[in-house]
């Protein structure tokens, strides 16, 4: 053994040390958090308060609204799904006081004329075409549907009830429909339904994969974090999809937004994530948010379902406009404000740039001591010692982990499957690199915004719909 190479094993040693002392505290901070979510969804469910209760999706589908509805669909270049969307939702929902607004581009033919052929002279649908060239922002396209839907109502001389907000590629719930206009007419102002993506079967091993991790994290979020969200009182987050506001709701974000740019609309065109901002901004305004989860008497969910992106660099995009959005942007676009629940609940939104440099540090530890390993195996050195904080700090990790695949386990396989269940606790490795590349690309995103760079619409690309290209698996009570 030379002079240099004990030199270099401390020096790897102490780099290992003070690497494990940081991922370890701060995996443990992020367990300890997630551990009062789940400590509170648990007492939430012992008194009963977390229980989904079940409602018959065929009486909510036939339920007479309690008044007029527009549901807002903002397309770009979605010719592939947009003719399934519209087509179900107009099946799906019958009620006469139910307006669908699409929101096309000029530039975007194939779009707008998959919608018309689509919606087969519907009297209920409207097609919305935008004066700029696409793609702008899906802020700015949700604000030109709304500008279509104000003119509506001066036409007509009756105002909607609420606002329905959806994607271009989903495929809604027959009993969701009437589930928000219950909500909405019993006071609520922001109703979050469930979101339930769909395990892409139909595409090869990887991308079925990587389409399927989606189905873990929105079986959690969903299925739990959202519930003691609603049950804290704090505000809620819209997923985009499956959401609606009441009328009203949308006059105080006019007034809002016009004081701040003059504009008479409710969205912040700028904005990357206007979903999320919904909710939060109407509880800023005194609204009462709701998230409402309920289940058919066969024991599947009342929800929206899609298929989510499949490829790995789409996903990966998807995922940072997300984290730049919410945790970067949300920073300055909404900033901190409420009480403990509603600081906590939005520290929990932010730790995504945070998660991602944790976990990449986690995985160069993994280099790191498999390569310490082989110098040990080999005899070029001797295991270097573990202090007793340091022992305790990994002790604590490693039970809060196992205490995350069993919750991920359980809230998986409840809604897909035990099947999907272990594939699920399989897919963790893969979930943690799409989650560190995303946080890299959503920070160096954040500093081109800062120079001054314009947000743009960097949608997801569609090409399958579920009324086509999948079967719902069986249900689950």
């Amino acid at each position: 053994m030379s002079i240099g190479e004990p030199v270099l094993w401390q020096w790897l040693a102490l780099l290992q040390h003070e690497l494990l002392l940081f991922a370890g505290v701060f995996f443990l901070v992020g367990a300890l958090d997630d551990l009062a979510v789940d400590a509170a969804w648990l007492w939430l469910r012992a008194r009963g308060r977390a229980v989904t209760p079940r409602r018959s999706r065929a009486s909510l589908a036939h339920r007479d609204l309690a008044g007029p509805a527009a549901v807002l669909i903002p397309a770009w270049h979605e010719a592939a799904v947009i003719g399934q969307t519209i087509r179900h939702l107009l099946e799906t929902w019958p009620q006469d006081t139910l307006r669908l607004y699409v929101g096309c581009y000029r530039n975007d033919p194939a779009t707008i004329g998959a919608a018309i052929a689509a919606a087969h002279g519907d009297p209920r649908f409207r097609l919305v075409i935008h004066g700029r060239e696409g793609p702008t922002t899906k802020a700015d396209c949700l604000n030109r549907l709304f500008a279509a839907l104000t003119l509506d109502e001066e036409r007509t001389q009756q105002r909607f009830a609420m606002l329905v907000f959806h994607d271009a590629e989903d495929m809604v719930d027959a009993g969701a429909l009437g589930l928000l206009d219950e909500t909405i007419a019993g006071g609520a102002d922001f109703v979050q339904l469930p979101v339930e993506p769909l395990v892409p079967h139909h595409r090869g091993w990887l991308a079925r994969h990587i389409g399927a991790h989606y189905c873990e994290e929105f079986a959690e979020a969903h299925g739990k974090a959202l519930v003691v969200r609603d049950a804290l009182g704090a505000g809620l987050p819209g997923a985009g999809v499956g959401c609606a506001a009441s009328r009203r709701a949308l006059d105080w974000l006019v007034a809002r937004q016009g004081g701040e740019t003059g504009a008479a609309l409710p969205f912040a065109s700028d904005s990357l994530t206007e979903d999320y901002e919904l909710g939060l901004a109407i509880a800023a305004e005194g609204g009462r948010c709701r998230f409402v989860r309920a289940r058919d008497n066969d024991g599947s969910l009342i929800a929206t379902r899609a298929f989510f992106p499949h490829r790995f660099d789409t996903v990966v995009r998807q995922k940072a406009r997300w984290v730049l959005g919410i945790a970067l942007q949300g920073w300055d676009r909404v900033g901190w404000a409420g009480g403990v629940s509603e600081y906590w609940m939005r520290f929990r939104d932010r730790r995504g740039p945070l998660t991602a440099l944790v976990l990449l540090v986690g995985y160069a530890l993994v280099l790191l001591t498999a390569l310490m390993g082989l110098m040990i195996a080999f005899g070029f050195a001797e295991p270097p010692p573990l202090t007793p904080l340091l022992v305790a700090v990994l002790a604590a990790n490693g039970a809060a982990f196992a205490w995350r695949i069993a919750m991920r386990f359980a809230f998986t396989a409840r809604e897909y499957g035990v099947a999907e269940g272990v594939w699920a606790v399989l897919r963790l490795p893969l979930a943690n690199v799409i989650a560190i590349i995303a946080g890299r690309r959503a920070v160096f995103a954040y500093a081109r915004t800062l120079r001054g760079t314009a947000a743009a619409w960097d949608k997801t690309d569609h090409d399958a719909h579920p009324t086509n290209a999948g079967k719902l698996g069986p249900a689950r009570p």
